[in-house]
């Protein structure tokens, strides 16, 4: 008998082998796919940002050049201006002329210290003592840069360049102020060289205070990065980087300044490729080359699955089915499977081919070996009835009362050993005998013989069905043979009630069994107190007794006698021999 296959894991089963190892073996090409990807991307950013950055300065010099203009213009002016302040109609006149020839102011205007400008290009009264703007000129008394939301002029934002005046003596005198609306100095709205990425920018100062734009000041939120903050992105150096605008949109920016320290220019547009830096698709470099590296395995596990597993399953199934003994091979069809899997299942289905042909020889030889044995046993058995017979023949012509019992006994015996044979050759297989029958026919028959009219007997049995191997069932069943019959020869029922007699096998292990044989002695004891009651009970040297201890010692068993005043047993203790032993002797005479 075979042990049931051990139950296996994942990790044994073919397609996940295959898979591992071209995982394995795929993994290195993986991952230069996602460097070279990687190493793509960020080249293509690259390219793209010194793109943004060209686009930015280009973009930006046409504001840089009117924002120069007009420091140029302040600086001159802040000379020029002093020695008209005494004269406030001179003065705006000097300032009218300069707006009139250049048109890209909304007004110019000299600030004293008050605050009240009465010299500017639009010849009224301006109070800009309160005006944070002029305060915080008045403060850093150097060239400033400022966006006023709503011009005094122009009633538009406006740029207000502004630059501090000084008299002969180096004194602080006030400040002359241009103001270039916004209007004049904003780009195209999102221009660019590419018209898939429209370029957005917006110029700031120092602070962070954004000053122009080429979007509406309300809507700039495209063109400022979410993560940083203008006053962060000072510096003397262009740069260029990738963020999330303020209007969570991935965008590329670039720094360019335009007055290093005071003006900067901020260009932005979307990714090349419309990709983005973040989420799925900013992982698509990454993200794609392992995509294909697990479609790679699932594809060669498909592979393996089709034509291999599948196929090897249908021979796994048939082995399996074959080995727990069902002979039913069937079809396997593997027409489809490669070579190798196809010449497998021809072997396999060639040997079981063989196997059912050995098979079918040695159950006919067998099945011829169960019937010599049964012819033997029936001849032996007809052999001894003949014996009885001439025995039988014997008695009658003999006169001596004492030679008719001796021979009564011994035509008793070989008419048991008849039996037993009989009884062998009806139910004895090559490798066990079921006791139970056995045990069964040859009481009945025995007591069948000892039944008379004026002898009558009850008899109980109870045999449990236990398999035992014919060297062993046949010295049991002589032992029985010899008790019964003696059992009978003592057994007396109390007047004239009919004799008791029992026999029982019980399994009291898995390994022992025990056999009892008992009969009554009430009456033969009232009658006659000094008679035998069993055999070997006062007489141990009888016969029966020395037949009871050979069958005994054949069997490997022990012997025990017990005796109250109405009845006797004999109890037999003995080992089971395992079956095996039957099996293997079958499989030696097999070999024969």
């Amino acid at each position: 008998m075979t042990d049931a296959p051990a139950r296996r894991g994942v990790q044994d089963r073919l397609g996940y082998r295959v898979a591992f190892l071209l995982a394995v073996v795929l993994l290195p090409l993986t991952l230069i796919s996602v460097f070279k990807s990687v190493a793509v991307r960020e080249e293509t950013l690259a390219r793209s940002q010194a793109a943004l950055m060209g686009e930015t300065m280009r973009a930006a010099s046409g504001e840089l050049r009117l924002i120069q203009q007009a420091r140029g213009a302040a600086t001159v002016l802040s000379d020029a201006v002093w020695p008209l302040v005494p004269d406030d109609a001179e003065c705006s006149a000097l300032l009218r002329r300069l707006i009139e020839e250049e048109s890209q102011y909304s007004l110019i205007a000299y600030v004293p210290e008050s605050g009240i400008s009465m010299c500017n290009s639009a010849g009224k009264r301006f109070d800009f003592a309160e005006d944070p703007l002029f305060i915080r000129a008045s403060q850093d008394q150097k060239t400033s840069f400022a966006v006023k939301t709503v011009g005094l002029v122009s009633g538009a934002s406006v740029l207000v360049i502004s630059h501090p005046v000084f008299d002969e003596d180096g004194t602080y005198r006030g400040l002359v102020s241009l103001s270039l609306p916004h209007a004049g100095l904003r780009v195209a709205e999102d221009s660019g060289s590419d018209e898939h990425r429209p370029l957005t920018m917006i110029t700031y100062d120092s602070s962070g205070t954004v000053l122009t734009a080429s979007r509406q000041l309300n809507d700039i939120g495209l063109a400022i990065p979410r993560d940083r903050s203008l006053a962060a992105l000072i510096g003397n150096r262009a740069m260029a980087f990738s963020a999330m605008s303020e209007a969570d949109q991935p965008r590329l920016f670039s720094v360019v300044p335009l007055v290093p320290d005071e003006l900067y220019a901020l260009g932005s547009w979307p990714p090349e490729g419309a990709s983005a830096t973040s989420g799925i698709l900013g992982a698509a470099p990454v993200l794609f080359p392992m995509l294909m590296w697990v479609a790679s395995l699932v594809v060669a596990w498909l592979a393996v699955e089709r034509f291999v597993i599948r196929h090897i399953r249908k021979l796994s199934r048939s082995l399996h089915s074959f080995a727990s003994g069902n002979r039913m091979v069937g079809d396997i069809d593997v027409r489809t499977a490669p070579a190798e899997i196809r010449d497998m299942a021809e072997a396999y289905e060639r040997m079981t081919e063989t196997i059912l042909h050995d098979e079918a020889e040695l159950e006919d030889m067998v099945h011829q070996k169960e019937v010599l044995l049964r012819e033997v046993h029936h001849r032996v058995k007809n052999n001894l009835q003949l014996i009885a017979s001439i025995m039988n023949m014997q008695m009658r012509r003999t006169h001596s009362s004492e030679a008719k019992s001796i021979m009564k006994g011994l035509q008793d015996r070989v008419m048991s050993l008849a039996t037993i044979h009989r009884e062998l050759y009806q139910t004895a297989g090559l490798s066990d005998v079921h006791s139970d029958e056995l045990l069964s026919t040859i009481v009945r028959q025995i007591t069948n013989l000892a039944d008379r009219p004026d002898r009558k007997f009850t008899v109980h049995t109870d045999f449990a069905d236990i398999r035992m191997t014919p060297d062993q069932a046949v010295p049991l069943a002589l032992l029985v043979a010899e008790a019964i019959t003696n059992a009978l020869k003592y057994a007396h029922g109390p007047g004239s009630a009919p004799a008791e007699l029992w026999i029982t096998l019980t399994r009291r292990s898995e390994t022992r069994a025990e056999l009892r044989v008992g009969n009554s002695l009430a009456a033969r004891r009232a009658a006659e107190p000094d008679s035998d009651a069993f055999v070997g009970d006062r007489q141990s040297s009888g016969l029966g007794t020395q037949l009871v201890a050979a069958f005994a010692m054949q069997l490997g068993a022990t012997v025990e006698r017990l005796e109250s005043d109405d009845v006797y047993e004999l109890i037999v203790d003995f080992e089971l021999r395992p079956l095996t032993e039957g099996e293997e002797r079958e499989m030696q005479a097999r070999t024969i």
